[in-house]
């Protein structure tokens, strides 16, 4: 996987180089680039998908600085990639906690967004019980590691139709999600801090598609039509048995309403 060095940290990321419209495909948390691949697989040769590592996952660097960590940080890092890349415009594309920094990356880089894609995500801010919980979680990880946070999020984030009838799919996510301690408790951080993006959804002008697993628990449906109730002219899509992340549970769908949304563009 190639490196680029940008605001004075290593960023590991992929890079398709497909021959059609740029687009930046950002991880949920606590997974890495490795879970797009059955969308680098089936329309790596028709778009050009670049998918990033934040910092603290897969191959970029891992500071154990907390402050390292937030989600204006991580846009301002994937907007030097794009200048690394000679790229000015893309589609963003985010789930989860990759839709949260595409709120930051609209609010810090909103021109170089051509269109944009959020994908089992929220708009508003954790609430207290939220922040309380991941502050538990990092306790958790400093103390045991992540393996045992690991095997809880497999339970909370794929559905349970998935966890049945998909084991090739749960081993993928548990691999994807096999990440730095650094990493987990930064991106712990980040998503504690991030603010209230629900008064910005109105003000979204670029064409947009929500997706969301029919069974996600964590951002669910309502959160999902929320958006897409705010965002004029946007595309709701649902993808019936997914869970959290239904890139990877349901690629046939996800791919298929990616493939469409672009197609429009």
């Amino acid at each position: 996987m190639p490196q680029a060095t940008v605001n004075g940290r290593q960023i590991a990321y992929g890079d398709t180089r497909g021959d059609g419209v740029p687009v930046l495909l950002v991880h949920a948390f606590p997974f890495n680039s490795t879970m797009w691949q059955p969308q680098v697989d089936a329309l790596g040769s028709r778009y050009r998908l670049i998918t990033p590592d934040l910092t603290g996952f897969g191959g970029s660097d891992a500071p154990e600085d907390r402050s390292a960590y937030s989600m204006d940080a991580w846009a301002d890092l994937l907007a030097g990639l794009l200048d690394e890349l000679g790229i000015d415009k893309v589609v963003l594309a985010g789930l989860s906690m990759g839709g949260y920094m595409a709120f930051a990356f609209l609010r810090r880089h909103r021109r170089r967004v051509s269109a944009l894609i959020l994908a089992d995500t929220r708009a508003e801010a954790d609430p207290p019980e939220g922040v309380e919980k991941r502050t538990t979680q990092q306790g958790l990880i400093e103390r045991e590691g992540t393996s045992g946070l690991i095997e809880g999020m497999v339970g909370a984030l794929l559905s349970e139709s998935t966890r049945t009838n998909k084991l090739d799919v749960v081993d993928q996510a548990r691999k994807a999600m096999d990440n730095p301690a650094a990493g987990f408790i930064g991106g712990l951080e980040a998503m504690k801090g991030r603010p209230d993006s629900s008064d910005e959804l109105a003000s979204i002008d670029v064409p947009t598609l929500v997706i969301v697993g029919e069974n996600d628990a964590v951002t669910p449906p309502d959160a999902a039509r929320k958006i897409h109730e705010h965002v004029g002219g946007s595309r709701l899509v649902t993808i019936p048995e997914a869970g959290h992340i239904s890139n990877l549970e349901s690629p046939e769908a996800f791919n298929g309403a990616l493939a469409e949304f672009l197609g429009s563009l």
